[in-house]
């Protein structure tokens, strides 16, 4: 059954049977989805001008602007977004070296309830359809062509655990990669989760090179259920197998570990995060402690900072500390949240 409503979370076969359902000749999707994905002048031969003058008011999600703040660092915005219910959430638009990146949410609060994340703090409230995913996307990808740029690079780091909404993830990442509209390279896609098990055990199998980035924090599953509560339902022991099926299949992934001043900054900590991950084959991407309100937590001390890192190298993992963007604004890793 084709899906009624709007089209912009169609895959380009969907969107083709789609119109096929509605009479019009599936040649036009073409026209059709690059006009819905990558700003296409929408100047459609009759039998699709027809079709869309009809349903215009319903092919496009509703995602509306409700505020755009920018960073005093000159590369980074973000844009609080409504969804046609009234649910909020926070989308990203990054600049490194001249690359965009969007960093785009896949749910409206998180049930996974990190302790130092603000989208966690909020709670869950529902999972976003792939067309709410894809439209945050959109709205960057606008603002990218204004500059004369387009999105290089997806990260699903935004509101969010992209893996506890994986169909949706994955239909607007299949979306968003297709070279007939937004054309983002697959290999440019990063998919960050707190250690969805079932989830990277999915993705493991998935055709499409989406790279993996698994938040840590901990080496013991005492300390990281502090942090992160839903390692009581996968601990590290499940987590860590379903890392060594991910790599098996794709290859070298990536651990985030956010620095906390006097939790887990120490070397000793340092040195049983090696020992846990003997044998994988990770990048490691330390994360200074970005503040939120709902946590009392400091930033490590930047000479913790280097100590860890050079335990680490020591070890042998290459580690690097993640470019922080955005933190005037609450745009940074773990500050996004809206109403």
């Amino acid at each position: 059954m084709i899906a009624e409503g709007p089209c912009d979370g169609l895959t380009f076969v969907e969107l083709a049977a789609r119109l096929e359902r509605d009479g019009v000749n599936p040649v036009h999707a073409a026209a059709l989805f690059r006009h819905l994905h990558a700003g296409g002048a929408g100047e459609f031969e009759p039998p699709l001008k027809r079709w869309w003058e009809a349903k215009s008011a319903e092919i496009r999600t509703t995602m509306e602007v409700v505020k755009v703040t920018a960073s005093a660092d000159g590369w980074t915005s973000k844009r609080l977004l409504a969804c046609g219910d009234g649910r909020q959430v926070e989308a990203v638009l990054m600049g490194f070296h001249g690359r965009l990146t969007a960093c785009l949410s896949t749910q409206v609060g998180c049930a996974m309830g990190c302790v130092f994340c603000a989208t966690g703090q909020m709670g869950f409230q529902r999972h976003l359809r792939p067309g709410e995913i894809v439209a945050q996307a959109r709205v960057l990808s606008e603002v990218a062509r204004a500059r004369g740029q387009r999105i290089r690079n997806l990260v699903m780091m935004g509101m969010g655990e992209p893996l506890h909404n994986y169909d949706a993830t994955m239909q607007a990442l299949a979306v968003m990669t297709d070279t007939r509209g937004m054309n983002v390279g697959p290999g440019r896609v990063t998919i960050s989760t707190v250690g969805h098990v079932p989830g990277i055990r999915k993705l493991a199998r998935e055709r499409a090179p989406y790279s993996l980035a698994v938040s840590l924090h901990a080496a013991s599953d005492e300390e990281r259920q502090a942090l992160i509560p839903v390692n009581r339902r996968w601990p590290l022991a499940e987590l860590l197998d379903a890392c060594r099926e991910y790599e098996a299949h794709k290859g070298r992934l990536f651990i985030a570990w956010t620095l906390v001043d006097g939790v887990n900054d120490s070397p000793d900590h340092a040195r049983r995060l090696a020992e846990l991950l003997r044998g994988l084959d990770v990048h490691i991407n330390l994360i200074p402690l970005n503040p939120t309100t709902g946590f009392n937590g400091g930033t490590s001390r930047a000479a913790r900072q280097s100590e860890f890192q050079k335990t680490l190298r020591e070890a042998g993992f290459p580690v690097t500390f993640r470019q922080a963007r955005g933190l005037d604004v609450a745009a940074g890793c773990g500050q996004l949240a809206a109403g």
